[in-house]
């Protein structure tokens, strides 16, 4: 094979902001498969914000990369050669493949992805792991009822916007909260959501309020930060919380002080984190309900693909910066 891998290392390990110093592009001859493994051709790489925390040593729900070693991130690949004879060549398959444009990883691993009138790169986003999550935190955890108020932070983001959606047939009235007029009318008028809230408006915290005149019964957080500070005085007893992430504060080197948690003792408010790879079944299940919903076109989405592996650093880091518009991912190859 004449093309060579190239590869996204990491180099060294961040405190605070992201930069370019913390990557390492680096060039390498494709992997030769061992027994039982399959070489792959990463055609696109979700970029997402929990890889911010494989970058850092700090104890965590999963194992940090390790100085040196390829980023982590998921793959929608196509198979070159499999000596196992599962896959045929060109096969489109879905994986953990890393920052890198050829793998070589077990086959037994690896699940099959069928042209299905869906984009490949759905599986990355709305179909994928982001979309999931949007499943599994508001129908198991926040549990929207009809007539209540639904917030969810990060609107227009991968998961954020699929939250609303799916909040909002479940008969609730739903809150977006994103930064930025653009991000904010594409939440309203293009996902449809009752309100949607500009969080860089000086005036955040009143014009929240105001959206949420009898309070808000159900949050899906993504955010934290000064958003988080904003949402929590307005949630009514009883309310529940899923907290999905906080991007705002993944650079931040101490943790920030966080609310008044007597809220949950006065309130009798409900708050539980979750990673979604605790719910493996849900992956199959949201595959054939949202699969459906983005072929009838009910269920809107959008992605900002970027052309080249080697601007995964700069769009990673725009990614944390909150620059990116919808889910973001990188065409390989």
């Amino acid at each position: 094979m004449a093309e060579n891998n190239l590869r996204i290392l990491l180099r060294a390990r961040p405190e605070g902001r992201v930069g370019p110093e913390h990557f390492e592009v680096s060039e390498a001859p494709p992997p030769a498969p061992r027994p039982g493994e399959a070489l792959l051709r990463n055609r696109f790489l979700s970029l997402d914000p929990y890889m911010r925390g494989r970058m850092s040593a700090a104890k965590s729900y999963s194992a940090p990369v390790e100085i040196g070693a390829v980023m982590e991130g998921q793959c929608v690949a196509q198979v070159e050669e499999d000596p196992t004879g599962r896959f045929q060549r060109g096969d489109w398959v879905l994986g953990g493949f890393g920052w890198q444009r050829f793998s070589a990883v077990p086959a037994a691993g690896l699940r099959k992805l069928e042209e299905d009138g869906a984009p490949m790169t759905t599986a990355l986003g709305v179909l994928g792991m982001p979309g999931t999550t949007a499943w599994v935190g508001t129908t198991e955890l926040a549990r929207p009822r009809p007539g209540e108020t639904f917030v969810v932070s990060a609107a227009s983001g991968a998961v954020g916007s699929v939250a609303g959606q799916i909040a909002a047939r479940m008969g609730a009235r739903v809150v977006g909260i994103a930064g930025g007029p653009e991000k904010c009318a594409f939440v309203r008028e293009e996902l449809g959501f009752g309100e949607c809230v500009d969080h860089r408006g000086e005036d955040f915290a009143e014009r929240l309020r105001a959206a949420c005149p009898e309070g808000i019964d159900a949050y899906f957080e993504n955010v934290g930060g000064a958003v988080q500070k904003a949402v929590f005085p307005l949630l009514n007893d009883f309310g529940r919380v899923a907290f999905c992430g906080m991007v705002a504060e993944y650079n931040d080197a101490e943790p920030a002080p966080g609310p008044n948690l007597m809220q949950l003792v006065r309130k009798r408010l409900s708050l539980r984190g979750f990673i979604v790879s605790d719910h493996p079944r849900a992956f199959a299940d949201w595959r054939r309900i949202g699969g459906g919903w983005v072929r009838d076109r009910s269920l809107r989405y959008r992605e900002e693909v970027v052309k080249g592996l080697d601007k995964a650093p700069e769009a990673f880091m725009g990614l944390l910066a909150g620059k990116n518009f919808g889910k973001l991912v990188v065409e390989v190859t």
